[in-house]
């Protein structure tokens, strides 16, 4: 299959997802091209992939720098090191891995605009995944409510690598209560209107709890 029928089979599989949701909303598919080329992005882009991830700053800068910064919305959806938020804070839309106080400062302290972050938090307690806990979600956004250039529009997780469907709807489920205590807060700083949950492999059921946000690689470019 083409990268173009690949697209249109995610694109109907995720409204499928949606309308068998209770959760009614919009949600945004992000195109994950950190295992392909800049050619293969660009096919991406030409089928109508609006929003691109990247896990690494040499792979989201080399691939900005063939397609444009304006190309398309870029996402970092990897560990950002500290000594890396230089390098790439002003050439990303928004950063799905918001995970310590001492990353929020340096992006704080490295731009001058407002940048629209989720915060990692890691739901199943894997030791393998970043993250912070979920019971450490309100006091770590008080803390980032410090910082001016941090707007926090949502939650991310990662599913455990599972067959086991019903854990997987847990973890999302999870999340998206989470997000919803935290949006009744109605915090200046930290709207948490969003979910960044669901991969390749786990996506619908992610659409079916709720995300906005489901981040797809393998299933798009693998051809």
């Amino acid at each position: 299959m083409s990268i173009l029928e690949n697209v249109q089979r995610v694109t109907e599989q995720m409204q499928h997802a949606l309308e068998k949701s209770s959760f009614k909303k919009q949600v945004q598919l992000i195109g994950v091209t950190k295992s392909v080329s800049s050619q293969v992005a660009s096919e991406l882009l030409a089928a109508g992939v609006t929003h691109l991830g990247e896990n690494r700053p040499d792979g989201l800068l080399e691939k900005q720098a063939a397609l444009g910064r304006t190309a398309c919305t870029w996402h970092f959806i990897g560990t950002l090191q500290t000594r890396k938020v230089r390098q790439i804070i002003d050439a990303i839309d928004v950063l799905h891995s918001l995970d310590r106080l001492h990353l929020a400062e340096e992006i704080n302290k490295r731009t001058n605009r407002t940048i629209d972050c989720f915060i990692q938090v890691n739901v199943s307690g894997e030791e393998s995944k970043q993250g912070i806990a979920p019971e450490d979600v309100p006091s770590f956004l008080h803390e980032v409510g410090q910082y001016p250039a941090i707007r926090v529009i949502g939650l991310m997780t990662m599913a455990p690598l599972t067959e086991d469907q019903q854990q997987i709807r847990e973890v999302f489920r999870t999340l998206r209560i989470l997000q919803q205590e935290v949006a009744a807060k109605q915090l200046a700083h930290a709207p948490c209107t969003e979910l960044s949950m669901g991969m390749s492999s786990d996506f619908e059921i992610a659409i079916e709890e709720g995300a906005t946000f489901v981040r797809i690689g393998t299933t798009l470019v693998h051809i």
